[in-house]
């Protein structure tokens, strides 16, 4: 029976990609999948494509891809991202451009279609379309404000961009696990599109559960491993491999690594990044198919070789999840410490100075956000504070404010409140961190549109050899 092996790339922008360098020389792998995109990456896509509109992508996909790509070449290893963020032709382009430099060839396709800013732009759609998913406003609330609007696409793009013979396929927003899923069912012939039988919809969610595995890298082979007495028996994480999945025709799938690379693979691993980001395990939407894992079965073979079995599936709906984003304002913080004897009263005082030159000076603002790193700004309500006796005993006690308004100046002028207390208020031990770092703040918007207004594009280009005529 037919099988590929798929590795995982990166879990978000900004993660490690030596591991991946491990996966092609040892693993054996066909594909490998990076995932680039967590929700807030747009947001900070948006603020990057602000400032240059030929931005908006992941950058790190160029200088990854440089670094891979002739071990992939050599292998016949194809690779698929979402690294195209808010601009997915711009960050082709720019691969690209980078190919081109170095003399390599490749065949990058670009998945485009999930912007729908026009859709939640259009005043004329009915007030019952487009609700924040949890609170049920209604987006014209924040109309006005947006500037960017994303629908998860599912798998069928990036297929179709394999099976126009893609080296390289970028795209924008896509589900995590269908970055997995598209190279699954390319190579193993599933029925992805108008999948109805139990047998193809089990197989689409044994594939889906694969990407889901995979999507966040070294998490998936110990990393970020949380298991209380059990965490330090995760050997050099230094060296850490990411996840490799062996995927066979049936569905069955085998969770390994590649050989000689730090991280653990087995069941207490792997069933952690199989709940993590779950809110019903037997309900697990995606585009594609909706997994219900109640009835997996994660069998520890030793050796770093987990087989999963057991998935099962049902059709997806006939909405798509959408993450738009929205101006909400500015914000500015400042960090500074007290030290022994009497922090926390010292703390305190300077707070309630700060709040009295907000009210003289009439700033407006829509909070001012407090917390003390090392205390409770991990855990907030969950690490209640100790008596005030207590911690006036501490060593140090650090304090962040974070001020939000509406409006620019008025974040501007925060850090102009506290250098005067250096020498005229409560006796402080290290220097204001944060005095002039004002960011405008982009609010997230949650939603659903119908999975007909949505429509993909792909669109392969084949960079010329070196001297070819254009």
């Amino acid at each position: 029976m037919k099988s590929i092996r798929i590795g995982a790339g990166l879990g978000f922008y900004g993660d490690n990609w030596e591991p991946v360098v491990a996966t092609l020389e040892r693993g054996n792998v066909q594909f490998i999948a990076s995932d680039h995109l967590a929700e807030l990456t747009l947001a900070i896509l948006q603020k990057d494509r602000q400032r240059d509109p030929t931005l908006g992508y992941a950058r790190d996909v160029v200088p990854m891809l440089l670094r891979l790509w002739p071990l992939m070449a050599e292998r016949g290893v194809r690779f698929v991202c979402n690294a195209g963020g808010l601009n997915p032709q711009g960050a082709a382009q720019a691969v690209l451009a980078a190919f081109a430099s170095k003399g390599f060839t490749a065949r990058v396709a670009v998945v485009t279609g999930d912007d729908v800013l026009p859709q939640l732009l259009d005043a004329s759609t009915p007030a019952s379309e487009l609700a924040h998913l949890f609170t049920g406003e209604p987006v014209a609330s924040v109309r006005e404000r947006l500037v960017f609007a994303n629908a998860y696409l599912g798998a069928a793009p990036i297929v179709q961009a394999l099976d126009a013979g893609a080296d390289i396929v970028i795209t924008g927003r896509v589900a995590d696990a269908a970055l997995f899923l598209g190279p699954l069912v390319h190579s193993l012939g599933w029925t992805l599109t108008g999948a109805t039988e139990p047998q193809d919809l089990d197989r689409l969610a044994q594939g889906l559960t694969v990407g889901h595995l995979l999507e966040c890298s070294g998490q998936g082979s110990g990393g970020n491993f949380g298991s209380q007495g059990a965490w330090q028996a995760i050997p050099d994480l230094a060296h850490i491999g990411f996840p490799v999945a062996e995927v066979w025709e049936d569905g069955t799938a085998l969770i390994t690594k590649a050989p000689g690379t730090g991280g653990r693979i087995n069941f207490d691993t792997v069933r952690q990044q199989l709940l993590y980001e779950v809110h019903n395990p037997h309900a697990y939407h995606s585009p594609d198919v909706v997994l219900d894992m109640g009835g997996i079965t994660l069998h520890d073979e030793g050796h770093d070789r987990v087989r999963l079995t057991g998935a099962r599936g049902q059709a997806p709906g006939d909405q798509l999840k959408v993450v738009a984003g929205y101006r909400d304002g500015y914000k500015a913080e400042v960090t500074w410490g007290f030290s022994w004897p009497d922090a926390w009263d010292k703390a305190q005082a300077a707070q309630a100075t700060i709040r009295t030159q907000l009210q003289d000076k009439r700033i407006p603002h829509d909070e001012l956000y407090i917390e003390y790193p090392g205390l409770n700004s991990a855990h907030g309500a969950l690490a209640p504070l100790p008596d005030a006796d207590t911690l006036n005993q501490l060593n140090e006690v650090w304090t962040r404010m974070v001020l939000r308004t509406p409006v620019k100046a008025a974040a501007d002028g925060f850090g102009r409140l506290f250098p005067w207390l250096a020498l005229s208020g409560p006796a402080y031990t290290c220097c204001f961190q944060g005095l002039h770092n004002t960011s405008e703040l982009l609010g997230i918007w949650p939603t659903l549109v119908p999975r007909a207004a949505v429509q993909a594009g792909v669109r392969v280009e084949l960079l010329p050899t070196p001297g070819a005529a254009p």
